[in-house]
């Protein structure tokens, strides 16, 4: 798995001067001044290029504050660079998923998925089960970003053919594969908050079920009030699919291929990108002669024209000629192309983060807050608060969850808070946001690999709106909450003990890209 040194990420590098609360607050309330109109002048269309002007401005903003205080341009420029690349294994990995659904498109994986969903599944049940099923997938191979991209697209097409709200469907998926992100030990994201925190991994797995859990019960709940009453007749759909489509069972080899190789912790890119080409070489031998019509080659000999339909559907996805409205819809997509601008959102996103905490703007914000809260319940909740704000404005989950470590760990140390408190915190709120927001690198993959926009998946996303509220009911009930001498010690600030050992400085903590 590739690794980022700490000194070329997270960080902020010294400046000359602090920054004012005024600077702090410049470039945020431009983020919001001009993401808003964005959304006021295009609508549905601002994600394709005007948030991406609006971020640039806004970093503009950040670097100008930056330069005020005394930083240099090359530094700036650096801190830039830096940001983006800490961005570029993300970036990679939706690439090959754009790959991926072109070839599984082509190879039939996509269809397949949805003819079987058609008859084992019903309305009534539906929402509950993705989210439930997405769960123990994601738990299962630590990664919410390579379930949504494999299984999550079949759910999707499933939930289009019998009729489904997409919006409920995609928040069915995200809660369930963030409950596997965050509960999982082989996720990167608890690795990297359990790092930061200097928390054992366990030991921090084993609190996170305490809210985890709950959240995705109350969400599998509310999923199952949601389905649809009333008999559902698949038969025709079927028929169709049937009259139109050579499905087969071999078709899932690319899907059943990327499973083994998750649970076999090859890295996300290679894991993908391998269930991509499995796709095109299902394909080419389970339908050669649409491959090679796809290809639109006929003066090319067969093999050539094979390699150029898979080639394409790689590159550009895939384009269904069925003659069936419905069908061609679903199976009419993907290719890497289809991703650049996601790819154009995620890389503006990053450098306005990058500038933001080069210049120590968020840090600014947080650091008068940490200072009046005394209780442990507020404190928890300016950890949860300070997460979702991070995600907001650095644009990068990753940030927003060594951030903490670097913001709080000495705080929560200094009140006998023990560290598996700060990961667990963490994990309930910097983890399970990201998806929330349109311009997060974790937002901007949903809505492109989904299919749906960000604003309307989100309020549907309900584990991941119950996670962080739960860890904060937790805190004012003073419950679960684990101090240096264990469950149940007063509430008071303290000096740490001599031997204890916090890691709060995220600098020294390489980031394991897998999302």
């Amino acid at each position: 798995m590739a690794q980022i040194p700490r000194e070329e990420g997270i960080g902020p590098r010294a400046i000359s001067r602090p920054p004012s609360l005024v600077d702090a607050l410049v470039p945020c309330l431009a983020l919001v001044v001009f993401l808003s109109l964005s959304f006021v002048l295009f609508g549905s269309g601002a994600s394709s290029g005007p948030n991406q002007i609006a971020l640039l401005f806004c970093g503009i903003v950040a670097a100008g504050v930056a330069y005020k205080n005394g930083s240099r341009w090359d530094d700036i420029r650096q801190a830039v660079v830096d940001g983006i690349a800490a961005g570029l294994p993300a970036i990679l990995i939706l690439l090959a998923v754009g790959a991926l659904i072109g070839t599984w498109a082509m190879s039939g994986t996509i269809i397949s998925m949805i003819y079987y969903g058609l008859k084992l599944l019903s309305p009534v049940y539906f929402y509950a089960t993705t989210c439930l099923v997405c769960a123990v997938v994601a738990f299962s191979i630590g990664s919410s970003w390579t379930v949504a991209g494999t299984l999550g697209i079949g759910l999707m097409g499933i939930a289009a053919n019998m009729g489904l709200s997409p919006a409920v469907t995609a928040g069915a998926i995200i809660s369930g594969a963030y409950f596997g992100d965050k509960a999982s030990p082989l996720s990167d994201t608890v690795n990297l908050a359990t790092a930061t925190a200097g928390s054992d991994i366990y030991s921090h797995i084993r609190e996170s079920l305490w809210t985890s859990v709950p959240a995705l019960l109350l969400s599998s709940i509310a999923f199952a009030l949601l389905g649809q009453a009333g008999e559902f007749d698949a038969t025709r759909a079927l028929a169709m699919i049937d009259s139109k489509v050579d499905v087969s069972l071999w078709s899932f080899l690319p899907l059943v291929l990327v499973f083994l190789l998750s649970i076999a912790r090859l890295p996300p890119f290679v894991t993908i990108f391998a269930g991509a080409i499995a796709g095109a070489i299902v394909a080419v031998l389970h339908d050669p002669e649409g491959v090679a019509t796809f290809a639109a080659a006929p003066d090319l000999p067969l093999g050539l024209a094979l390699l150029k339909g898979a080639w394409a559907a790689l590159a550009n996805g895939f384009i269904s000629s069925t003659g069936e409205k419905s069908i061609d819809l679903v199976l009419s997509r993907g290719g890497m192309s289809s991703m650049m601008n996601t790819v154009w959102l995620i890389i503006t996103a990053l450098a306005f983060g990058a500038v933001v905490e080069h210049a120590g703007l968020l840090k600014r914000l947080i650091d008068p807050i940490v200072a009046r809260t005394k209780s442990t319940a507020g404190l928890i909740a300016t950890v949860v608060g300070t997460s979702v704000v991070s995600n907001v404005v650095t644009s990068d989950q990753y940030i927003s969850i060594a951030l903490p470590g670097k913001l709080f760990g000495r705080t929560f140390a200094d009140r006998g808070l023990a560290p598996v408190m700060l990961s667990r915190v963490v994990g309930d709120s910097a983890t399970v946001t990201s998806p929330l927001i349109p311009w997060n690198s974790c937002g901007a993959y949903m809505a492109a690999t989904l299919g749906i926009s960000t604003a309307a998946y989100a309020a549907f996303c309900f584990f991941n709106i119950v996670n962080p509220l739960l860890t904060i009911i937790f805190a004012l009930l003073n419950w679960r909450i684990v101090r240096t001498g264990g469950l149940g010690a007063p509430d008071e600030p303290r000096n740490p003990a001599p031997n204890l050992k916090h890691t709060s400085a995220p600098d020294e903590v390489a980031i394991v890209s897998k999302r």
